[in-house]
């Protein structure tokens, strides 16, 4: 990450992480107020370039930029001239022409969303690409631990289930480590990356491993649509050895945080009792999501020093 661009969480420093959440914090009363518009990004153009399907990650994205008052401009492409074959590169510099200040993109390609800031002016939000990045989503997940820790530093978080696919976990594990939490992962041999020991986390046997003395557990989904067949032999056997269950939660701490970045599978990652019981953070994980990636893009155009001032000038608050 640097003042253009969030690409990733590998190499950004506790430091910049930590600006970052102080930010989201303070956006966050923006959001829980009744007042919720303000002025920062007034006359500033945010295009949504999602070239795989999203839920929460585009609405987040969407509402973030509304309530910081800026121009807000969703590419759909199905019908635009990707469609007709237009490249990457040339629909970057396409909406560099019509002075967008950020572009945040969503690839099944890794490496998409570095590729696409090196050929445009504008500002390259990382929305997730391929198997490599979803820095966001890491922000988002760091900030609703943070409300519950005072600091990072010895906390163990405990990632579980498919690891292969996941760059919601190699963001994680990047900001995290960084922040100087201690990760333990977990899951199939056949969903595990071939480089895992590269990584700094260590690597549990079981899930009862995983999650012994954990602070916080994070189910991740199984993402059948990257897989090819026989990765595990069934959902039922999945969820039996890599589920997270009431039974499981007994051999975290007892004030664990259990965490998913959606959408779940119920009953596969995790069971219903666990995901709508008293240990959930799930629902609190999408609150800050809006509030990280307003954040983020107030840090990228240079605003978020003023928004962090008392009376920060040019964020008037606009009532609704």
């Amino acid at each position: 990450m640097d003042k253009k661009d969030l690409i990733g969480l590998k190499g950004v420093s506790a430091e910049l992480i930590t600006k970052i959440l102080d930010g989201a914090f303070k956006m966050k009363k923006v959001l829980l107020s009744n007042q919720k518009k303000i002025s920062l990004l007034n006359g500033k153009s945010v295009f949504l370039m999602f070239y795989e399907p999203s839920t929460r990650t585009s609405s987040s994205f969407d509402q973030a930029a509304k309530v910081l008052g800026a121009n807000l401009i969703k590419l759909s492409v199905n019908s635009s001239s990707v469609k007709k074959g237009e490249n990457l590169i040339d629909t970057g510099k396409t909406l560099d022409s019509m002075k967008a200040d950020i572009l945040v993109i969503r690839h099944f390609c890794s490496g998409v969303a570095k590729l696409l800031a090196q050929n445009v002016q504008a500002s390259v939000i990382n929305a997730g690409d391929g198997l490599n990045e979803h820095p966001t989503q890491a922000l988002l997940d760091m900030m609703t631990m943070k409300e519950k820790w005072d600091s990072f530093v010895g906390k163990k978080v405990a990632l579980i289930g498919d690891i292969k696919h996941s760059r919601v976990a190699r963001s994680n594990i990047w900001g995290l480590t960084a922040m100087g939490a201690k990760v333990t992962v977990c899951g199939p041999a056949t969903l595990m990356p071939a480089n895992i020991e590269n990584f700094p986390v260590t690597v549990a046997k079981t899930k009862e491993q995983a999650v012994s003395d954990a602070d916080a557990i994070m189910g991740l989904r199984l993402q059948l649509e990257r897989q090819d067949n026989g990765m595990f032999p069934s959902i039922r056997e999945y969820h039996r050895y890599y589920g997270i269950d009431q039974e499981l939660l007994k051999i975290a701490k007892k004030d664990v945080l259990v965490m998913h970045p959606g959408p779940v599978n119920r009953g596969v990652e995790i069971e219903s009792q666990v995901k709508d019981g008293q240990f959930s953070y799930i629902n609190e994980q999408v609150t800050n999501g809006v509030a990280v990636r307003m954040a983020v893009m107030a840090y990228l155009t240079c605003k978020l020093d003023e928004f962090m001032k008392e009376q920060p000038k040019g964020a008037k608050v606009i009532p609704l």
